[in-house]
């Protein structure tokens, strides 16, 4: 099976989902985050680094429970940026 190459945004938004993660998780480790989330440490390292920067729907709604976030939250601060209007004038 060939994947699609990702484009820039969606690149981009895995950056920020990744930096979203790493600002809840804080001071706990890597380890204890993942465990709660039922991931390995690994798979949590590529998602904060954006090595993985489209991780499964499941994946995320565990993490956000491990972290304490909204599943709102997360894709309020992750969303595609919006485009760029030109301002009149």
């Amino acid at each position: 099976m060939v994947r699609t190459p990702l484009t820039p945004e969606e690149r981009r938004r895995g950056e920020r989902l990744g930096a979203l993660l790493r600002e809840a998780r804080g001071g706990r480790s890597m380890i204890e985050i993942a465990a709660s989330a039922g991931i390995s440490a690994e798979t949590l390292r590529k998602i904060e680094t954006g090595r993985a920067p489209t991780p499964a729907f499941f994946t995320v709604a565990a993490l956000a429970g491990a972290l304490g976030l909204s599943m709102d939250e997360i894709l309020t601060r992750c969303a595609p940026e919006p485009d760029a209007v030109p301002l009149a004038g």
